[in-house]
């Protein structure tokens, strides 16, 4: 099949790389560099997965969406949609470019949706233009992971019943490697609700830990007894349960808070209770950081995760404007900077500079090159990992 990704983020570029296997697949985007970079069979993004297999399939990328589009049998849309705080909504506006350059070019291609967007809103957009091309199938995957997480699929989930649905379904299916995957046809808003409320349910387990890790950091008690002791019971477990700084990523944040917009004139507690947790849980770590009085703290990387490059919306960034509030200098450490400064920030460099000016050093999780400073570290990095 003749397919065009629009969007080369996590999502996009997993997906067009795992139909690029059997299919004649084609990314699009904006920036020329990325458009470059997998011509040359460059990720422009850190993932394992991705930059292995793009030297096995043939992918094209290019800036020229009317050639892409038009002759395409599937549109895949993985557009960005920011959370805007200000009108309560997610920003669907990337969307809708796409979704009107394919309806002006091409009388035949099916759009499916992969970015997160509002309940009801394919409804909507259907209406809105006028047609019945589009459907929305929710992505389920991790930043760094995100092409392993398309070869095993926890599942599928598909807005539509019907052929066509049914038809992608079968191309993702055909590009795993894992053979029995779970498949789920609903309808559009049901599986627009599936997204927003898999991922609140994680945001809320973060919380949870995260909140219990506080409880026991003020306290005096011992977090790894207590995390283990309840994890035991195997309807809780023991994943998902490292303490952290926060929930934060591209997808948590935005998707917990337009979960909260979804609810208005429904009764809810639990929704907002998890988007306000998060907060509290970083002025907490901002205030554990200032007992310890320092006049410079360091920032040691403004990733999140082990093995990504991706640090947009992460928890320290919260816990950093607290900190410059309070008028303590901050420095960051993050190689993945090419520049002398970040949001007014200043970088850093050379690791052992970085640790011999800093009276704190701040890392959400815990890397061994820190032991010879180990005195310095707060973290809450109870098992080093995830």
């Amino acid at each position: 099949m003749k397919i065009a990704v629009a969007g080369t983020g996590y999502v996009g570029l997993s997906i067009a790389t795992l139909l690029a296997q059997h299919n004649d697949v084609t990314a699009v985007d904006i920036i020329k560099e990325k458009v470059e970079k997998i011509n040359r069979k460059e990720s422009p993004i850190e993932d394992k997965e991705i930059k292995e297999y793009l030297q096995k399939v043939e992918l094209k990328a290019t800036l020229d969406w009317e050639d892409a589009y038009k002759d395409a049998d599937y549109v895949v849309i993985a557009a960005p949609t920011n959370y805007d705080d200000t009108t309560n909504h997610f920003d669907t506006s990337a969307v809708e470019d796409v979704i009107g350059k394919v309806l002006k070019v091409s009388e035949k291609a099916v759009v499916v949706i992969k970015s997160t967007i509002p309940v009801g809103y394919t409804k909507e957009i259907k209406q809105k233009y006028k047609t019945d091309r589009i459907l929305f199938s929710p992505e389920f995957l991790r930043e760094g992971k995100a092409l392993y997480d398309n070869l095993y699929p926890s599942r599928i989930v598909v807005g539509e019943k019907s052929e066509r649905a049914r038809v992608f379904v079968n191309l993702l299916k055909e590009g795993a490697i894992k053979k029995d995957v779970e498949v789920l046809f609903t309808d559009s808003t049901e599986a627009e609700a599936i997204k927003l409320f898999a991922n609140t349910y994680l945001a809320l387990r973060v919380s949870y830990f995260n909140e219990l890790d506080t409880y026991c950091e003020v306290k005096g008690l011992n977090t790894e007894e207590i995390i283990k002791g309840i994890g035991l019971d195997p309807r809780i477990g023991t994943h998902y349960n490292n303490p952290s700084f926060g929930y934060g990523g591209y997808c948590l944040p935005k998707d917990t808070k337009q979960l909260k917009a979804n609810y208005q004139n429904v009764p809810e507690e639990l929704i907002t209770a998890i988007v306000s947790s998060n907060r509290t849980r970083k002025e907490h770590i901002a205030n554990m950081i200032l007992a310890r009085k320092p006049e410079v703290v360091g920032i040691y990387r403004l990733t999140m995760k082990a093995n990504s490059d991706n640090f947009r919306a992460s928890a320290i960034q919260d816990v950093m404007k607290i900190l410059r509030g309070e008028g303590v200098e901050v420095v960051v450490y993050e190689p993945t900077l090419n520049v002398g400064e970040f949001c007014k920030y200043r970088v850093e460099k050379d690791l052992n500079k970085f640790k011999e000016e800093c009276d704190v050093i701040v890392v959400n999780r815990y890397d061994g090159c820190l032991d010879d400073v180990a005195e310095k570290v707060y973290t809450r990095d109870i098992f080093k990992r995830d």
